[in-house]
């Protein structure tokens, strides 16, 4: 056994232990650098903890990536002068190094998940440990329910410790109900370095951060140490490897480390550099779980790639987004592990208060398919399970949709055998359900989905990706595009493990683009009308491709790689499917809809009869005998888009009943608002063949407005209310209700000679504007009788000369009203 050195987590073991021992569970927070990953695991072991009489169960710690799986293992089978699957192994998916003196086995997340679903005891397992749990992954997350639940019902001696850098350990701890046990970090000083001002808008990222590392490694080339240098993804790393090779000293060696590598160049990257100076350009991958030695030197871009899901479009992708305060803490102590350090950000002091204090945890921003898919295979809801942090109701459902497509849950939500069978493949739902189906010929296709795009440049085809996958050295030599060797070896060695886990296929025989449209069901697309190559897909969102890709005529496609725009999402990945393939596989949900709908493009009820799968039509008919009453409420539609029309005699109408039901009376809304809210009850019986907004415009709603008021109804408004007031010629002269200032006439003058008392409706003086001969305004007056002793002689001696063939009696109310003029003498 090799001494090992000490640590700061060796403090607080004694206390980790006994916690351990009386309660069966704690939480352990210690920054990077402690020692919890090695140290916590063997300690366990020593005390005893998994041994009862002549039972010796197994520890099970789990890892984020396969990466820190094979790091930790190692580690601690060095520290007890073993190889790694005696009494300390690892499991990651398509390796295992474990035996029968295995004690302490090291795993990736997702392998919890397949123990439980197979053993829900977890027998031989005497305890688990959940590493790095700060990261907040979704099968980290949903494993420590899992295990709640057991601990709770099935194995109330299963000791269950969660360990965390930089969360807040509370939450973790009630959830758990479990002691929180802190320890102290090792660390060397980091100095850090911000810019002086913010990038321009001009300058690329990439290459600021280039600029930044070259001068980084100069200012620091006295010191010596290694520069880690964080990026957010593969295409950023290779950029800036580019870029740097040309202007670094020769005694630097550039090491990439993210997840796509094969081990030996990981390994290389965490290793200490054997001559000259290394500069390791990684992923987050290298933020917490990894020792990388003789570090000294940080340099972060300020950027993390992560998965987000959009319930919406039901798709997928991966957003770069900008570090959080924790992210960047992490990633500056990496550079104090070993002796003082300097962190460079790519970012100003100023910008940094603006980033958000931790990362969003997993579960609430990635697709949550196989997790609805795991819940299922459980048999319980996700309200039944202590999550730390409850997956979002909205993409759940998404993922219960689609589960429900693929044919993994019944009609009730519940596991059908198909389900299962999806569960036991470690890989989606969507390409298990292919793998399933096809059988072992789909394999290349279900490595590739799986994998990111091995060639660069070429068009968005899927069948280039397989023709170069059978034969890479003649597709190199026979295309223009670029083959990324390490990405098409990777799945060549996938498509090797994949083939043997399905033995024979339901369907036989399917091309490639039948294949995808297995997995993806929702994403066949239609091609729309007109010269860009715009698709509807079956799930009803819009995709398009780049208008030169040799795809951009086939009328159906079936898109395995979109970018997630929520409007219109661009097609990466494609394949060709024919009408016959698309009708051969999904007979049983294609069929005949009518459709009677209201167009607002064509501004008119449209009635079709369409064949359909999902949103694309395969067939397009007119619905000659469409039902009247469907037109109707068609049309309905029509006037909700289009608006009412309350003039003339319906607008004097709703105004009267409006007036009469502000003063207490009992009548229905007649407000725009309130007839809009309900058509169906009053205008759809009235509507009859009205089908287009021509029609709708010459529509008179004065009869469907009388039908809603009942007799007692009108009877009280014609009397609180009267639509017309009645000249003393008996001439009716409409009332207006709508004006805002009450009920209002207009009348010509002389026709109110000899009235002496103000008229009213409904109590209230009518505003009255008196007309010329030649009905044009000359006073307005709320009060006749006063008008009549007042400025009626000054009107008079205007209108006489205006008009002198028209009486003008100097005492209008004894005058007859007359609107002739004065007979000849």
């Amino acid at each position: 056994m090799c001494a090992a050195p000490a640590l700061p987590i060796d403090a607080v073991l004694p206390e980790i232990i006994a916690a351990l021992r009386s309660r069966g569970r704690a939480v352990l927070q210690a920054p990077p650098g402690a020692g919890k990953t090695t140290r916590v695991p063997l300690a366990m072991l020593d005390a005893g903890l998994c041994t009862s009489g002549d039972k010796r169960a197994r520890i099970v710690m789990l890892e984020p990536r396969r990466l820190a799986v094979r790091a930790a293992a190692e580690r601690m089978a060095e520290t007890l002068g073993e190889a790694p699957g005696h009494t300390v192994g690892y499991r990651i998916r398509g390796e295992a190094k474990i035996s029968k003196h295995t004690r302490i086995e090291v795993v990736t997340e997702g392998i919890l998940t397949r123990m439980l679903q197979s053993d829900p005891e977890l027998s031989g397992v005497g305890a688990v440990i959940f590493d790095e749990f700060h990261e907040r992954s979704l099968n980290a997350d949903f494993g420590l329910a899992l295990c709640l639940e057991v601990a709770d019902a099935l194995r109330v001696d299963l000791i269950l410790l969660a360990m965390s850098a930089t969360l807040d350990a509370a939450p973790v701890g009630a959830l758990m109900d479990a002691p929180v046990v802190t320890s102290q970090g090792r660390s060397f000083p980091v100095e850090t370095r911000w810019l002086d001002k913010p990038l321009a808008a001009r300058v690329r990222r990439g290459d600021a951060l280039a600029d930044l590392v070259l001068q980084a490694e100069k200012d620091t080339r006295a010191s010596g140490g290694g520069i880690l240098v964080f990026l957010p993804g593969e295409r950023e790393i290779r950029q800036t490897e580019a870029a740097l090779a040309r202007h670094l000293p020769a005694t630097c060696q550039i090491r990439p480390l993210y997840g796509a590598l094969p081990f030996a160049t990981q390994r290389a990257a965490i290793q200490p550099a054997q001559a000259g100076r290394k500069i390791v350009l990684a992923t987050s991958i290298a933020e917490t779980s990894l020792t990388i030695e003789d570090v000294r030197v940080v340099v972060d871009m300020g950027q993390a790639r992560r998965a987000r899901f959009d319930p919406g479009s039901g798709m997928s992708r991966l957003v770069t987004e900008k570090v959080t305060r924790a992210e960047a803490t992490q990633r500056a102590g990496r550079a104090g592990r070993v002796a003082k350090g300097v962190c460079y950000r790519l970012w100003t002091k100023g910008e940094e208060g603006a980033l958000a204090a931790f990362p969003p945890a997993e579960i609430e921003a990635a697709d949550l398919t196989g997790l609805a898919l795991e819940l299922a295979v459980w048999g319980a809801s996700e309200s039944e399970l202590a999550f730390l942090t409850p997956p979002p109701v909205g993409a759940l459902a998404e993922a219960r949709a689609l589960l429900t497509m693929l044919g993994a849950l019944d009609a009730k939500g519940r596991i059908t055998n198909h389900g299962r069978a999806l569960a036991a493949l470690p890989l989606h739902p969507r390409v298990a359900h292919m793998l399933v189906r096809a059988g072992p010929e789909a394999a290349p296709l279900a490595a590739l989905i799986e994998a990111r795009d091995p060639l660069r440049g070429a068009p968005c085809d899927l069948s280039l990706r397989l023709e170069a996958l059978r034969d890479p050295k003649r597709f190199a030599r026979d295309r223009p595009y670029e083959v990324l060797r390490p990405a098409l070896e990777q799945i060549r060695t996938e498509v090797k493990r994949l083939r043997p886990q399905v033995k024979r296929a339901d369907l036989p025989g399917l091309g490639a683009a039948a294949m995808a449209a297995l997995a993806y069901p929702d994403r066949i697309g239609q091609r729309r009308k007109g010269d860009a190559p715009r698709y509807v897909l079956s799930g009803g969102k819009g995709a398009v491709m780049a208008p030169g890709d040799g795809l951009a005529g086939a009328p159906y496609i079936v898109a395995t790689d979109l970018d997630g725009d929520p409007r219109e999402a661009r097609i990466r990945l494609a394949a060709q499917i024919s009408e016959r393939e698309i009708r051969e596989l999904f007979a049983d949900q294609i069929g005949w809809v009518d459709l009677c709908d209201w167009s607002k493009r064509e501004r008119r009820v449209v009635a079709r009869k369409q064949e359909r799968f999902g949103a694309l039509v395969l067939d397009d008919r007119l619905w000659k005998d469409v039902p009247p009453e469907q037109v109707a409420r068609a049309m309905l539609e029509g006037v909700r888009d289009l608006g009412l029309r309350l003039e003339g005699a319906a607008a004097r109408l709703a105004a009267r009943v409006e007036l009469v039901r502000a003063e207490g009376g009992d009548f229905p809304d007649f407000s725009a608002e309130g007839l809009m809210a309900h058509l169906e009850d009053w205008l759809l019986p009235m509507l009859g063949p009205v089908r287009t907004g021509e029609a709708w415009r010459k529509f008179d709603l004065l009869p469907a407005l009388q039908a809603v008021l009942n007799w007692d109804q009108t009877q009280e408004l014609d009397r609180r209310a009267p639509p017309a007031f009645v000249t003393p010629l008996g001439r009716k002269v409409p009332i207006d209700y709508g004006g805002g200032e009450g009920p209002e006439i207009a009348v010509r003058l002389q026709e109110l000679f000899g009235v002496t008392t103000h008229p009213k409706s409904g109590g209230v003086p009518l505003k009255i504007t008196l007309l010329s001969p030649a009905r044009r305004p000359v006073q307005v007056t709320r009060d006749l009788p006063g008008f009549w002793a007042g400025s009626y002689a000054d009107v008079r001696k205007d209108m006489r000369a205006q008009y002198p063939k028209h009486p003008w009696p100097e005492d209008p109310t004894q005058a007859d009203p007359t609107l002739r003029v004065k007979r000849r003498q």
